[in-house]
């Protein structure tokens, strides 16, 4: 294979590689486009990296707070600008799937009626090299016309004549990519996903009428939403594709770009589509950096913060409020609920589905997101009962909300008890999705939820805040690491007895969860840890070019 210019480029690979195929993704000219992506683009990336943990670390510490950014007043008091808006196949959002990237899952996101899908490379899909390079050939079949699944028993399934629209979802800013280094050092994952997408399909999207559409995860502020800007700038000129084809949807989870949603929308506004409100992971992010201040930011049982406590209320009227102000779309939650055959079950969780998405269309919101197909009609029906023939609310303005930076931080309104049963939950949950992912799935269906990597972390963040701080269960006992050693090893128990002689990674899962949620200090992301420790271990150099 000839040298891309640029660098030197190694492709490291995992037992069993190579796969035939994957040549069709990794050809010289795609590898060039990468090298070129990182020789531009990765000293600010890393940069931004540094400046993301200094400020971190003076908000854990209470050495900074959190405001909306004087420096930035005069964007946010400008009326005249907006975004570029809607796309083709991006006017009507109303219903959107998210899921990974794997190829029956493909074909079911495709086929689901849902208007969107969001290809997940992020919490959805485990890094390994299989699935990060398989995925990418999924979707580009699926571009290309050509996927199609043929089951065990001989049955085909292709994609259907109206297929959704295609929004990929790269890895957060956070991650490397360790299978492929450029003069020795990892790729920024973000620049490998959207990379390797947008070489292989943006000009074919646009043939069929579509475009290269991204859903940009874990920002934490309108600087790093720059630097996506500029990637789409160069990539654009790189291929030859006119700037603004491109549209990026930015995924809001984390409480500091919460203060600077406007400020996002304004650094993308060229590329910008909406913004899309991400539950767990907001909540997440609040207890990863104020975690350790005080009680103030204590929360009670996961299943107690929802989406009706006032400090997410605060953050969700905002957002479509600010949505709308600039001409984007605001896309609302996920719902995780996977049909039930228990018909009581099914039947309660469908009507808290239903609340759900009937808050969201009555706040403002243009759609929102759901995990299982069996959802995508119960959303629409809400959204059409709202939207009727329009295909959005984008004309719904919301001057009755006034926000201020007390209401978004104010945790404290989201009272509620601590339980053992909770946290049992959280250690089960984590457990439970941890030795899922260790054996490459990241989807996974736990106790009639689709859980995704968003879910383990705040439940292991959970613990390790209600440890640190000897939070106390509603019946008085303090919650100590030997009670949650004691839970932990109880649950190991039931979980092995589930599984018996099946395959499983239950002890690397538990040493995993012991350092991410019983040490002294909480580790930024479990992903980071897993993916260094067991995912690239003994990795074996495939090419180098």
């Amino acid at each position: 294979m000839p040298a891309p210019r640029g660098g030197r480029i190694e492709v490291i690979g995992e037992p069993g590689e190579p796969r035939e195929r994957f040549r069709e993704i990794l050809t010289p000219q795609a590898l060039e486009f990468l090298i070129a992506l990182d020789t531009t683009f990765a000293a600010r990336w890393a940069d931004l990296l540094a400046a993301r943990r200094e400020r971190r670390l003076l908000l854990a510490s209470g050495a900074a707070g959190l405001d909306f950014l004087p420096e930035t007043a005069a964007i946010r008091a400008d009326e005249s600008w907006r975004v570029a808006g809607a796309a083709p196949g991006l006017v009507d959002r109303r219903v959107e799937i998210a899921g990974p990237t794997e190829r029956t899952a493909t074909v079911t996101a495709l086929n689901s009626g849902a208007r969107v899908w969001l290809a997940d490379f992020a919490d959805a899909t485990v890094p390994t090299w299989f699935n990060v390079i398989a995925g990418q050939l999924n979707l580009l079949d699926a571009v290309a016309g050509r996927l199609e699944v043929t089951t065990p028993a001989g049955r085909r399934y292709r994609v259907g004549p109206d297929p959704a629209t295609i929004v990929v979802r790269p890895r957060g800013w956070h991650l490397r990519e360790h299978h492929l280094l450029i003069d020795g050092r990892p790729m920024s994952a973000s620049l490998v996903d959207f990379g390797l997408y947008f070489f292989h399909c943006a000009r074919r999207q646009l043939d069929r009428g579509s475009g290269p559409y991204f859903c940009l995860p874990k920002l934490e502020g309108h600087r790093e939403a720059r630097l996506w800007n500029d990637v789409f700038v160069f990539a654009q000129q790189r291929l030859g594709l006119p700037r603004g084809t491109i549209r990026a949807t930015v995924l809001i989870e984390t409480i500091p770009a919460a203060f600077e949603m406007e400020e996002i929308l304004y650094e993308l506004r060229e590329h910008c589509a909406g913004l899309n409100a991400g539950r767990w992971d907001y909540v997440f992010s609040i207890i990863k950096i104020f975690g350790a201040r005080g009680e103030a930011f204590v929360l009670p049982d996961r299943a107690q913060v929802t989406m009706t406590v006032p400090f997410l209320r605060a953050y969700t009227a905002l957002l479509v409020r600010t949505c709308h102000r600039r001409g984007a779309h605001a896309i609302g939650g996920m719902a995780a609920f996977i049909p039930s055959r228990d018909p009581e079950v099914n039947a309660r969780a469908l009507d808290q589905v239903r609340q759900d998405k009937q808050r969201e269309a009555d706040d403002g919101f243009d759609g929102s997101w759901v995990a299982h197909p069996g959802l995508v009609a119960v959303c629409e029906a809400v959204f059409d009962a709202r939207l009727g023939a329009a295909p959005h609310q984008l004309d719904r303005l919301r001057p009755d909300v006034s926000v201020t930076a007390a209401d978004l931080l104010d945790v404290a309104s989201a009272a509620g008890l601590v339980t053992e049963a909770g946290l049992r939950s959280n250690i089960t949950v984590a457990l439970r999705y941890i030795d899922a992912w260790l054996r490459g799935t990241g989807a996974v269906a736990i106790f009639d939820l689709m859980e995704d990597a968003a879910t383990a972390e705040i439940a292991r963040c959970q613990v390790w805040q209600w440890i640190h701080h000897g939070t106390r269960l509603a019946d008085g006992r303090p919650v100590t690491r030997e009670l949650a050693e004691r839970l932990l090893a109880e649950e190991l128990t039931v979980l092995r007895a589930e599984r018996g002689g099946a395959p499983n990674r239950l002890d690397e899962a538990r040493e995993v969860f012991v350092e991410t949620a019983l040490g002294e200090t909480l580790p930024e992301f479990f992903t980071t840890v897993a993916y260094t420790d067991y995912l690239t271990k003994r990795p074996r150099a495939l090419a180098r070019t």
